[in-house]
């Protein structure tokens, strides 16, 4: 029986206690005796946040398939328990064992998105893990990070001693077992990072040295030894079907954010935009084997007792078996009353024709992301999208049923302009009087359409990572063009306007694109109280911003600049495969309003052919 770390008081005081107990349906419970290394894995948001992340469910089934590995899971306290486990000194602890991770051998927290930064140091500090790396012992685990912020890892090499670039299915095992190696050996902490770094995807931060410029800008990044290489290589999965996948995922004993069966049909983009970092950092694309997913997706339901399906994928349009797979989880699903969701789909005949299969239209909505409001700045974007083709799918979704349309766009995208801002509320406009050009007596009700905008952040390793961002004040104006126009249009009742708060979109643009120096700040924010900064409740700007003024770091340096071609990034030391060559091009074609067309129309030579596989094979065949 396992003892909980948490005394019944403790639990009926603070909400969801199922936040903490573990034991849910398919949680891996094992003998500590028979085990060699303990894995604590994290995602530092709350509960229901970290238990919808497809990526740790995969490397929690992939790491106790081993006998000798017990990866257990733990999440960021919510304010409430934070300051239980605080005031009475009860160490973090993981969900399956109910014990301390400062006791584990791992502790691998993935970074998907900024405004978690402060929850990582939240973690280490209840876990009583020295928050910086440096100041570690062989008592303590090694904290290793991995995600899409792994990427540029700088802003957090202070307080990590590893980092993995790349998918995990690939040199974990690799690292583990050189870690039984060091073990064995009775080697210092040091020892293991210079092996580990050894290992392909394994970046160490504290085997490499920074010099800056007298302008701020990073003069070199080398080396300290030998063993760390001067520049680390994404890991890859080419063939994602004979891979690690769950077939038994955890189901939690609260609703979560994501709270169905999610089968990963593809990885990787074909499409190229501009700002969108996933599409330049999964390259190449690579589709899932549809016997397979029909397998998974039958074992899976079966295991967990969703009723509920969802098809992940950067753009599910562009799975070439896309036909064939909704086909048998229509006929699979319709008659145990299991629903079908499609996310990111091309609002196109096919894609109308299945979602009116599987969804009630009179309650669902259509989604739509132009991202910019004017052809010349969707161009610009290369987002392969015309108005035309937004227009036409509306006028058959509107035939069809639909009545609710949500567009999503972004502002501040680079050689934006008044007439691009203005153009969000004519598209809304256009797609609203389409709706009334269908028979009054075809209409399901009144036409509802959600325009919301987020505010554009340049991102590392995509075209758009030397262009300036705007500042709150100028997000704030582009938001405010957009909502007084809104206001002109003749069917302004049937258009509804959201938007991004700024201050959260330039302290994420701060953060993505930081050097190590931003470290100090994230560390004296969180000193501060700064907690849960995506949740908008518990966001505080003004202490970011004492934050970055103790520091003696300027913000604009960050965010406002222009970056010179030949500017050496933070994390230029990563090869992901896709070449700073062909992201350079990508910027020239942006400013010139050229399109790119995409990776199944032809090969426009990025780099990621170089790992054989995916839609760069299909080309080579």
């Amino acid at each position: 029986m396992r003892k909980l770390a948490l005394s019944d008081e403790i639990l009926m005081s603070v909400e969801k206690p199922a936040r903490y107990i573990g034991g849910e349906v398919n949680a891996v419970m094992k003998d500590k005796k028979q085990i060699d290394i303990r894995f604590a894995m994290c995602f530092p948001d709350v509960y229901e946040i970290g238990m919808s992340h497809l990526g740790i469910q995969i490397l929690y089934d992939m790491f106790n398939r081993r006998e000798d590995i017990w990866c257990e899971r733990v999440y960021s306290p919510w304010i409430d328990m934070d300051k239980v486990l605080r005031e009475q000194r009860i160490p973090l602890f993981a969900l399956e064992s109910q014990e301390p991770i400062k006791d584990f051998d791992f502790l691998g927290i993935t970074i998907q998105y900024e405004m978690c930064y402060t929850n990582i140091l939240q973690v280490l500090d209840l876990a009583q893990i020295p928050l910086e790396a440096a100041k570690r012992t062989k008592e303590h685990p090694f904290v290793i990070g991995g995600g899409p912020c792994a990427y540029n890892p700088e802003p957090l090499a202070d307080f990590f001693d590893l980092f993995y670039i790349g998918e995990g299915e690939t040199q974990y095992f690799h690292l583990m077992d050189l870690y039984k190696e060091w073990k064995r050996s009775g080697g210092t902490r040091e020892d293991f990072l210079k092996q580990a770094a050894q290992v392909p995807g394994i970046y160490v931060p504290s085997l490499y040295e920074v010099h800056y410029k007298e302008d701020g800008t990073i003069a070199s990044m080398m080396p300290v030894c030998p063993e760390a290489p001067e520049k680390v290589h994404k890991q890859v999965v080419v063939d994602v079907t004979d891979t690690f996948y769950p077939k038994k995922p955890v189901v939690p004993f609260i609703k979560a954010t994501q709270d169905r069966v999610v089968l990963e049909i593809q990885r990787g983009c074909i499409r190229g935009c501009r700002f969108c970092q996933a599409g330049m950092l999964y390259r190449p694309a690579r589709e899932r084997d549809l016997e397979m997913l029909k397998e998974y997706a039958s074992e899976m339901l079966k295991n967990t007792g969703y009723e509920e399906i969802s098809l992940s994928s950067l753009s599910s349009s562009d799975y070439t078996k896309l036909e064939e797979l909704v086909n048998f989880l229509i006929e699979e699903c319709s008659p145990k009353k299991i629903n079908i969701s499609l996310p990111s789909l091309r609002i196109d005949a096919f894609s109308l024709d299945v979602m009116g299969k599987v969804q009630d239209v009179k309650k669902s909505s259509l989604t739509f992301a132009p991202e910019a409001g004017t052809q010349r700045l969707r161009d610009v974007i290369n987002k392969g999208l015309t108005e035309e083709v937004i227009l036409n799918g509306a006028g058959q979704a509107f035939e069809g049923g639909w009545s609710r349309v949500k567009l999503y766009f972004m502002l501040g995208l680079p050689t934006e302009e008044e007439e691009d801002m203005k153009g969000i509320a004519a598209l809304a406009e256009k797609i609203a009087e389409r709706y009334y050009e269908v028979p009054k007596d075809q209409r399901n009700g009144k036409c509802q359409i959600v325009v919301s905008t987020s505010f554009f952040v340049p991102k590392p390793f995509t075209p758009f990572q030397w262009a300036p961002m705007c500042t709150k004040e100028e997000f704030l104006h582009r938001a405010y063009v957009v909502n007084h126009e809104i206001k002109e249009q003749k069917n302004k009742k049937s258009i509804k306007y959201n938007w991004h708060e700024a201050d959260v979109t330039v302290l994420e643009g701060i953060l993505a694109r930081g050097d190590r120096r931003i470290g100090s700040a994230v560390r004296k924010a969180y000193e501060k109280g700064c907690l849960f900064d995506s949740w908008s409740e518990y966001f505080r700007n003004e202490l970011w911003q004492e934050a970055f003024a103790q520091c003696g770091i300027d913000v604009d340096f960050y965010t406002a600049r222009v970056r010179a071609k030949d500017e050496v990034f933070p994390w230029d030391f990563i090869d992901i495969g896709v070449s700073r060559a062909f992201l350079e091009r990508e910027w020239d074609h942006a400013l010139h309003g050229n399109v790119t067309k995409n990776c199944r129309q032809g090969c426009s030579g990025c780099g990621a052919a170089v790992y054989k596989g995916g839609v760069c094979h299909e080309h080579q065949n």
